[in-house]
Formats: structure tokens, sequence, C-alpha cells
């Protein structure tokens, strides 16, 4: 076997590999036939939730096992193939296989991710929460910036974008804000995005030109059903209105119709603006908490079964996923992956699919790459 073809016979690989660990293979292949027996019981239906929620389980299942058993059906006649065309002296056949093996291999790492997206909420819908840290105008104007990126990387995936809630900076930027992020998978592809983000840059609001590092946060949580309950103590919450205020125009509001709801037990603030009606913008508040107090207690479990919780951090040195650096160099490196790109225009316009497949990936094998912090 060439060199070219062997490479991409263990890019193949790879990713059947950590597709079979993310489902757990043997476990899977057992629940599949559980299921396909469940589908079989005409007194499944006596239940719709419940036949409802084993349909969708039984469907991503058998996509995933299907894609798995396909791709390493077409890698063996790909193989074959090339063996055939060497033994036989044509390079026309050998060509060929190289070329199928090639596409089986881009087509491999693109069905990696989707079936790495197989956690409870991953399906659903999202909330983008962008914080601006402490620097004041600097910090605020990169803020603006992540709200443009993380936009456009949902308008290039096809998602559906709202923004629930801005608050403009004091001289540019945002303070804060939040995206409603709406289409398939939308949580389970933003989800490693959560995180504080660190740019080094020349300030255009610097005279001197010197450089500046700023920091925000991101904080991504799903839209969650109806039917998931999630018990709330009115007295624990803190509701506050306000006049909401945005880019201008028909974004701000000439009422307190804005609402800000804390909940002081765990601290936790979320806000909407995006309707002229207070009491529209307090029930998808109310939404909103309920989102994040289940992606709470969704991160704990998860941290429980693998040995370790932490408490979102503070935006600063130390506690970053990532850095985009625009001087002296350029390039955008996740701290957690090792994952590196050498063209941040292209990040900061929506090209994430990369960083958050090494994401994906990494929360499956458990695996870190050591790199240093980029100054």
């Amino acid at each position: 076997m060439r060199a070219e073809g062997q490479a991409h016979i263990d890019r193949i690989e790879a990713a059947l590999q950590l597709v079979r660990q993310s489902l757990d293979w043997d476990r899977a292949l057992r629940r599949l036939d559980e299921l396909n027996a469940k589908v079989q019981d005409p007194t499944l239906w006596d239940d719709p939730a419940e036949a409802q929620a084993i349909g969708r389980e039984q469907k991503q299942l058998e996509t995933s096992v299907n894609t798995v058993n396909e791709i390493s059906g077409e890698m063996s006649d790909a193989i074959e193939f090339i063996e055939m065309g060497e033994a036989e002296g044509d390079d026309d056949i050998v060509n060929d296989g190289l070329a199928s093996l090639a596409k089986l291999a881009d087509r491999a790492d693109a069905d990696k991710v989707q079936a790495l997206l197989s956690g409870e909420a991953d399906g659903n819908d999202t909330y983008l929460e962008i914080h601006a840290g402490a620097g004041g105008t600097e910090s605020q104007d990169w803020a603006e910036m992540l709200f443009r990126m993380y936009a456009r990387w949902a308008e290039r995936r096809g998602f559906k974008v709202e923004t629930v809630e801005y608050q403009a900076g004091d001289q540019a930027g945002i303070k804060s804000a939040t995206l409603l992020i709406k289409g398939e998978n939308a949580y389970g592809y933003a989800k490693t995005e959560s995180g504080v983000h660190r740019l080094v840059r020349i300030s255009p609001y610097d005279s001197s030109a010197r450089r500046h590092t700023s920091f925000s946060s991101v904080w991504v949580y799903p839209v969650i059903d109806d039917d998931i309950e999630i018990e709330i103590n009115p007295s624990d919450l803190k509701i506050d209105t306000y006049r909401a205020s945005g880019a201008g125009g028909q974004h701000v509001n000439t009422t307190d119709s804005a609402v800000r709801i804390t909940h002081q037990p765990t601290g936790i603030v979320v806000a909407s603006q995006n309707d002229r009606s207070q009491h529209k913008n307090r029930a998808t508040a109310m939404g909103m908490l309920k989102a994040r107090l289940f992606e709470r207690e969704m991160a704990e479990r998860e941290a429980v079964a693998s040995g370790e919780y932490q408490e979102k951090s503070e935006i600063g040195w130390g506690h970053q996923i990532r850095s985009y650096v625009l001087q002296p160099y350029q390039m955008v490196k996740d701290l957690r992956t090792g994952h590196t790109s050498s063209s941040p225009d292209d990040v900061l316009d929506g090209g994430l699919d990369n960083f958050i497949a090494a994401s994906l990936a990494q929360r499956v094998t458990g695996e870190t790459v050591e790199v240093e912090d980029v100054e």
C-alpha cells in the first residue's frame, strides 16, 4: 500500500475507533437489539411519550452503528480494489482506489463529529452567553467580536440566530449578550465553547499602539423541553426590570420591559430584552434560568463520572480555553486540545468547526495535548 493510501486508512480507522469508543460499541449493539425489540412491541404506543423517546434513541443509535459498518465495508472494498490494481500493474485502478479512500476519509471525519453528539441534550437548540472581562473598552470590543464570530458560525452551519439580550458597552463593544441558536444539534456543537477566550492585539483604542490582552467569557447551555421539570423556589429569585440597550433603532425599547433574574442560591443571572412585553421577557428569562440549572446538573453528573467538577471560573489569566493572537504574529490556539489555526480572520468569521471537532473528540478520549501558552 502506498504511503498516501495508508495515510487515508489511518485517518479512517482513527475516526471509527473514536466513534466506537464514544458509543461503547459492545453496549451499543446490545442496546440497539433491545430497542429494536421494543419498537416491535404493539403495546409501546400505550405511552406515547415513552414511545417517542425510544424511537429517537433507536434512530440515533441505528444511524451511528450503520455509519461505522458502512465506512468499514467501503474501506475494505477500496483496499481490495487498490491491491488488485497493484497486482495487475494498473495505475488507473490504483489511483481510483486511492481517490475513493480520500473521499471516505473525509466522510469518516465528518460522520465522526456527528456521532460524537450523543449527549442528553445535544440535539437541542442552545443559548450562548458572552460576557466582557475586566479591561473596559478593550474587553467589551473583544466581546462584540466574539458575538459576531458565533453569529457567523451559526449562520454558516445553517442555524437560525436570535439575540435574546444585548448590553452595549460604555464606549464601544458590549458588556454582555445572549444568542439563541436554533437548529439540529446546536447545543451539541456549541457546548465545548464554554470558557474564557483571550485576545492579543495592537489596540485600536490605544494612541500609543501598544499590545493589549483582553478576556471575555462564553457560557453555553441547552434550551430544554417543557416536559423536563426543574424545581425553582420563587423566594430564591431576585427579579429586576430595566430599559433595554442595544445597537440602536428598533433594538432599543423605550419602556422598562427588559427582565433580569438572579437565582440567589447559585448566583446564576439571566436576562431577556428581545420582546417589548415585560411578561414575555420574564417568561423567556425563566426558561433560560431553567436551562442553566439543567445544564449545571448535567455538568455535575458528567464531572462526577470523570472525578472532578469546577465552578465557572473568573474571567482572566490562567482560565482561558483559547487564545486569539493578531499581533505580533497570527494564530488561534486551543489550550485544551492543542489545535491551531494560522488564519484568525477565518476563525473570527465563524470558522470554528475544526476547533469544535477536536474538543468533542477530546471529551471521548480524555487525552490532552500539552501546549505552551500563546504570548
